[in-house]
């Protein structure tokens, strides 16, 4: 199972990148705050699948 959230942790890593490029490149503060969420919701979502890993580890 250790191997099935590090794939997770990576796609939510690659996730958050696409999302900072659109960020960048929002043209409204409506874009800007969505992408904001999604990116945290990774991130968020990135801390849980590591929080898991270390939890098990124990």
């Amino acid at each position: 199972m250790n191997g099935y959230r590090e794939l997770l942790i990576r796609g939510s890593e690659k996730v958050i990148g696409h999302y900072e490029l659109l960020l960048a490149s929002a043209k409204t503060e409506h874009e800007r705050e969505l992408y904001r969420q999604r990116i945290e919701r990774e991130r968020r979502l990135i801390k849980d699948l590591q929080g898991e890993l270390d939890y098990r580890a124990a």
